[in-house]
Parts: C-alpha cells; sequence; structure tokens
C-alpha cells in the first residue's frame, strides 16, 4: 500500500466540492454542488486515516468497506474503489448524494471526533460512481442461469429496485409493479432534483430493464390486480411499496384551498421536470411562484418543499417547527442550504388554524416550548401560553411526515397481518409476512425511514427469498 497517499488529515483541510452561489443554485433545479476533479477527490480521499475500527462503516446501514475505496481512490486505482464500493450498494453514487452523512458514516468518522473535520466519504462516492459511469466501467446487469421461477416486486422505490438488482442476479424472471408511471419511487417523485437529478436514477432502471426484469408501469395492486391473483402468477411476492399516508394536521381552517399535501407538491413540481404537463401547476394550486409560502414540519421533506418553493419564485418561505434546530430530524445540511437561499426558519412554533374564507391567507401559530423528555429521551414539545403570533400564507404545505396505507384494504388481501402502526407485520429472520411467499422490506415494514435503509432491506429480503425459493424448488423436485 502507498502509505504516502493517505493519513494526510492533519496537513490537508478538509474541503467539500464547491456549491454554486446560492442566488444562482436558487434558480434552477440542477444539483447544487459542483463535482471534484480528480486530483481534489484523491487528495480528500487520502485525509482517511484508515482507522483500525472504522466507524465510518459501522454506521452505514450497508456496512460499506469505507475505509478500503478510500485508500483505492487515493492511490488513484478508481475503477477498483468503483468496483468495491459497487458490491455491497446497489445505487453507490444515489446514496452519495441523498444519505445523511452528517448522521451516519460522515458523523462518526474518527478524525472528525479528533476536531479535524471528518473525510468527505459522500462526496468521494458520489464522485467515484459518476466516474464509472462515465468511463463505461458500469456493467449490465449480470443474470444467472435461468432457475424456472418468477418473482413479483410491489413497488419499484429503492427497497424494491435493489431487490430487484439481486434477484435477477440469481436467475429468476423479475416483475416489477408499479402505480406510478416511471419507476423510482421516491426517488424519482419525491426527492427534487436539487438534491438527486432524475438522470441519475433513470440510468439505475434502464440498466435493470435492460437485464431482463419486467417493470408494469401504472399498475395498482387491487385495482389492475388483487393479491391473490399475483400470488397466483409468481412462486414469490415482495412487497415494497414504502409509506405515503401523510400525517394529518387536526386544526380550524385546515381543510382551505391552499393547504395541500407536501408530496403532491413535490411530485407535481418533479413532473414538471420531466416535460410532463401537469393541471394543479398550470392552475396554480402547486405553483408557488409569487406566494407567500409557509410549510410546516422540520424532517427533510420539509426541507424540500422550502427549498422548491424558493426555486418556483415564491415572495416569501417560512418553515413552523415545533422543537428547534438542535432537535429536528431533518439534516443540519439542509437547513443550512436552505438558510442561504433565503428560507426563514421559525423555530418553536406549530400551527393551531387557518385563516382564510375558502382559500387560506394565514396560518395562526402557537408558540412552543420544550417540555420533560418523552418516550424516545426527546424533549416533548408543549403549548407556551404566552405566545402566539399569525403568519401570512398564501400556500400552506403540511410535511409532517408519513404512514403506512392501509395496504389489507387496498390489495384486497385482509389476511395481511400489519402492526399497530399499520407498518406490515414480518418474521424478523425470513421478513416474510403472514402470507406464505409473500415478503416485504423497506419502510412498508420498518416505517418512514432512509433511502439506504431501503437499499439494505432489499440486499436482505432478495437473499431471504432466495433461500426460500431454492428450498421450494427442491421440494417440487423431490414431489416430482
Amino acid at each position: 500500500m502507498a502509505v504516502e497517499k493517505v493519513l494526510k488529515f492533519v496537513e490537508r483541510e478538509q474541503a467539500y466540492p464547491a456549491k454554486r452561489e446560492a442566488s444562482l443554485r436558487a434558480e434552477d433545479f440542477r444539483e447544487i454542488a459542483e463535482k471534484y476533479g480528480v486530483p481534489a477527490a484523491e487528495d480528500q480521499a487520502g485525509r482517511c486515516s484508515q482507522c483500525g475500527v472504522p466507524y465510518c462503516t459501522v454506521h452505514c446501514p450497508l456496512h460499506n468497506h469505507i475505509p478500503d475505496w478510500l485508500r483505492l481512490t487515493a492511490e488513484g486505482r478508481l475503477r477498483e474503489a468503483y468496483e468495491l464500493s459497487n458490491s455491497t450498494s446497489t445505487m453507490p453514487e444515489i446514496c452519495g448524494r441523498i444519505c445523511p452523512q452528517d448522521r451516519l458514516c460522515e458523523g462518526n468518522c474518527v478524525i472528525e471526533f479528533s476536531g479535524h473535520g471528518a473525510v468527505t466519504i459522500g462526496s468521494v462516492e458520489k464522485f467515484i460512481t459518476d466516474t464509472a459511469w462515465e468511463e463505461g466501467w458500469v456493467e449490465p446487469l449480470q443474470v444467472g442461469p435461468a432457475r424456472g421461477q418468477s418473482v413479483g416486486i410491489i413497488g419499484a422505490g429503492p427497497a424494491g429496485l435493489s431487490a430487484a438488482d439481486y434477484l435477477r442476479s440469481y436467475g429468476y424472471e423479475v416483475h416489477v409493479y408499479d402505480r406510478h408511471d416511471r419507476a423510482g419511487g421516491l426517488l424519482t417523485y419525491g426527492i427534487p432534483g436539487f438534491k438527486l437529478e432524475k438522470d441519475v436514477v433513470m440510468r439505475r432502471v434502464d440498466r435493470l430493464k435492460a437485464g431482463g426484469i419486467v417493470f408494469h408501469e401504472g399498475f395498482s395492486v387491487g385495482e389492475d390486480a388483487t393479491l391473490d391473483e399475483l400470488r397466483a402468477r409468481h412462486d414469490a411476492l415482495l412487497i415494497a411499496t414504502g409509506v405515503y399516508k401523510p400525517r394529518a394536521i387536526r386544526a380550524p381552517g385546515v381543510g382551505a384551498r391552499g393547504v395541500v399535501e407536501a408530496l403532491d407538491y413535490l411530485t407535481a413540481s418533479n413532473r414538471r421536470g420531466f416535460g410532463d404537463v401537469v393541471p394543479a401547476l398550470e392552475d396554480g394550486s402547486l405553483d408557488a411562484a409569487g406566494k407567500n409560502v409557509v410549510v410546516i414540519g422540520g424532517g427533510d421533506t420539509a426541507m424540500d418543499c422550502v427549498r422548491t418553493a424558493v426555486r418556483q419564485g415564491a415572495a416569501s418561505v417560512k418553515c413552523l417547527y415545533r422543537r428547534d434546530r438542535a432537535n429536528m430530524p431533518g439534516s443540519q445540511r439542509e437547513v443550512a442550504n436552505a438558510e442561504e437561499e433565503g428560507v426563514e426558519f421559525v423555530w418553536l412554533s406549530g400551527p393551531e388554524a387557518f385563516a382564510g374564507h375558502g382559500q387560506v391567507t394565514g396560518v395562526k401559530a402557537a408558540a412552543m416550548r420544550l417540555g420533560a423528555p418523552d418516550a424516545t429521551g426527546r424533549r416533548a414539545p408543549e403549548v407556551d401560553p404566552e405566545g402566539g403570533f399569525d403568519v401570512a400564507a398564501d400556500l400552506v404545505i403540511k410535511a409532517l411526515g408519513f404512514d403506512a396505507e392501509d395496504l389489507p384494504t387496498l390489495f384486497d388481501a385482509p389476511e395481511l397481518g400489519v402492526t399497530r402502526w399499520g407498518t406490515l407485520r414480518v418474521d424478523a429472520k425470513t421478513m416474510m409476512t403472514s402470507l406464505e411467499g409473500v415478503f416485504a422490506g423497506g419502510d412498508i415494514v420498518r416505517g418512514a425511514s432512509l433511502v439506504v435503509w431501503a437499499i439494505r432491506d432489499g440486499r436482505d429480503v432478495s437473499e431471504r427469498m432466495h433461500a426460500w425459493l431454492k428450498a421450494k424448488a427442491a421440494k417440487t423436485r423431490v414431489a416430482a
């Protein structure tokens, strides 16, 4: 190993790829950061301390071999770095863009603890695989010998796509069913282009299609086929729908025009980016242009909404969150990006009512304070009786998170077991639901979570399904 290429964290400062000026990037939906050049990527990878216990790997849900591909990058061995990165992740360049590295790998980097600033792991990860695409190193999906068995996957989001990739490589016939007209789920329609440009997602989908995976887009389970009908078509099923039921706000006036759901708002904006005609944008109901916009929530979806509103030309954008900055669930980097772009955060505030007759004109907000810790250890917000204020609003976007839809009803499968949260109940070891041969993974099992965890679940459930399908085939041969 060329030792002189690494362990440079003392003499070499942390340097992320330069961000475009806020005033310029707020005019479009391109990703906000420039890409590393080769020398910069090698220099930053060379800051890795190659520590004996790599906490970055431990805290990565995929357990990526991060120090190893950082070393290879520092040594200029980019193709080997890509191959190693790709060995544990089906979408490394997507994770490099949208993972909250500040809470995962980089937040647990040993040199971050020493005060030298974490290695820029996500930016290097993105650089490695983007380079692989540019250089033609990303190979077609390698399909295993045909097994004579088929798998149906319900949901074309990160968990479903990841599982489809692995199951096809095992040699199964794979069909993916999704209610949207494009695959990708949240990656395609939920995350704005300034965080994840859509050609990055589509090239992954195209690779899977070229590998023989059949996509049934615009297909609603329960309408186009029941779950039982899909079970009859395939040897095994995977449910990977994600969670899309928006959490409600119970307050007077919440039904007024101009009070909208975050996912409706983001989907409309992303569809426009694809060139689709979107009536709700044409008539202005989901367009922030010229409006005073208030977003309610403090997670990454709220951050996506406020930054989208800026790009649509909002007159003002405010974000109301019931806790303070230190206790918000969203990425601190995203908060900083939003502030740079002109978003105003109103901490310790929550909606009490929505003003306006028919059309929303404002939010009556309560001041909040942090009380005693709740069951999770976080200090619970409570209304401060001494506070309260009004905020003008022409468009209010509710971004309070998502719960599971009622899949037993939607799929006409009342025997499908669910938890008290509405997520699917699975066996911890097999990842199988209450129905024989029907598996589940991703947010529909764990609740609203990170894309990287969905990719991890797709990898894990494909292994469980592979084992189960091999056993099923063996029983069939014995019976014959």
